[in-house]
C-alpha cells in the first residue's frame, strides 16, 4: 500500500520547554485509519500540527502525497483537512456559509452539491441556516469536521474529535469516518477513548515523551502485548487454593467459586492444561470456563508505564 504521509527523523524543541518530538519517523498508508495514542503532553498534537503546516519543525522532513510541507507547502496543505481539539467558530456565521467559506480558503471553486453532501452526512443539513452560536457542543464539533472536509482532502486529521460528544453522536461520527475510509480518505486520529481506537484503527501508534514507541497493526499489537485472563467457575466453593495450584497470576474469588488466571498469550506453554488437570485430579468440578483479552487501554498503560520505569 502506498504511503501518503512520510515523516523522517522529525524533531521539535520549543524555545522554553522540553523536546516535544524526538526524531519521530513513520509512514501512513493511503486509505488507512491510524490512531495515535499517548498521555497529555506526549507530542501527538505537535506531530499533527507540524504535518498540517501549523508548527515549524526543528529538524526532519515531512512529505504529504510526495509534497514537502516546507518547500511545496501549498500542494501539501490542499491534501489535508484538520479537525482541531478546540472549538473555534465564528459565532454569528451560518453553518453552510462557514463550510463553504473554508472551501474557498483552499482555493477550491464553489461546489454547493458537495457542501450539501457533507452537511447531510454529518446530520447538519437541517442546521445549514443556523448560526453556529446556537448549536450544541456536539453539533459545533460536527461543523468543524464539515469544514475540514469542505475541499475534499485526501488526508483527514482528527485531534480528539469526540471529546465532549454524547454516545449517539460519537457513534454517528465514527460511521462517517468509516464511509470516508471506504472512499479512500486516509484518517489519522488522536483519542483518549481507547476502545474506539481498538475498534476503528487499522494501526495504532503509541507516543510518549516525544518519541514514537511503536507502530503496529491493531490485531498484532493486541496479540503481541496483550494478556488474557482465564476465569474458571467451580461447582462448589473452595476455602483456599490448594498449595499445588498456588502461583503467579492465580487468584481465588472471595466467595470461593471462581479461579482467575492471568497468562501471557505469547508463552509457549500457558499452564492452562496443567491447571485444569490439577483441578480434575482433586475432584474439583468445573461449571464453566471463559477467557477475556486485555483491552487496548491496558496494553497502552503497560507500554507507557514500562517506558517510564
Amino acid at each position: 500500500m502506498t504511503a501518503i504521509i512520510e515523516v523522517e527523523r522529525l524533531s521539535k524543541r520549543y524555545a522554553k520547554g522540553p523536546l516535544a518530538l524526538d526524531e519521530v519517523s513513520l509512514e501512513v498508508r493511503e486509505g488507512e485509519i491510524l490512531a495515535l495514542l499517548g498521555p497529555n503532553g506526549a507530542g501527538k498534537t505537535t506531530l499533527i500540527s507540524i504535518i498540517c503546516g501549523l508548527v515549524v519543525p526543528t529538524s526532519g522532513t515531512v512529505r504529504v502525497g510526495g509534497h514537502d510541507i516546507r518547500t511545496d507547502w501549498r500542494a501539501a496543505r490542499r491534501m489535508i483537512g484538520l479537525v482541531p481539539q478546540e472549538i473555534a467558530l465564528e459565532p454569528f456565521e451560518k453553518v453552510a456559509a462557514a463550510v463553504a467559506f473554508t472551501r474557498g480558503l483552499y482555493g477550491a471553486p464553489p461546489d454547493p452539491a458537495w457542501i450539501e453532501r457533507v452537511l447531510k452526512s454529518l446530520t447538519l443539513w437541517d442546521k445549514r441556516d443556523t448560526i453556529t452560536k446556537a448549536l450544541s457542543g456536539g453539533m459545533k464539533r460536527r461543523v468543524l469536521i464539515a469544514k475540514a472536509l469542505s475541499h475534499r482532502p485526501r488526508v483527514l486529521f482528527l485531534d480528539e474529535p469526540t471529546a465532549g460528544v454524547d454516545v449517539q453522536l460519537r457513534r454517528e461520527m465514527w460511521e462517517v469516518v468509516r464511509e470516508l475510509r471506504a472512499e479512500g480518505v486516509t484518517v489519522i486520529l488522536t483519542t483518549h477513548y481507547l476502545e474506539e481506537a481498538e475498534e476503528m484503527a487499522d494501526r495504532v501508534g503509541v507516543i510518549d515523551k516525544g518519541r514514537l514507541l511503536l507502530l503496529r497493526p491493531t490485531p498484532e499489537l493486541m496479540g503481541e502485548f496483550g494478556r488474557k485472563q482465564l476465569t474458571i467457575e467451580l461447582d462448589r466453593p473452595l476455602a483456599a487454593l490448594p498449595d499445588a495450584l498456588a502461583g503467579p497470576g492465580l487468584a481465588l474469588s472471595p466467595d470461593g467459586l471462581r479461579i482467575t488466571y492471568d497468562y501471557d498469550t505469547r508463552a509457549g506453554r500457558t499452564g492452562i492444561a496443567r491447571l485444569l488437570g490439577e483441578l480434575a485430579a482433586r475432584g474439583i468440578g468445573v461449571r464453566d470456563v471463559a477467557t477475556r483479552q486485555s483491552s487496548l487501554e491496558e496494553v497502552f498503560l503497560n507500554l507507557v508505564g514500562g517506558q517510564a520505569a
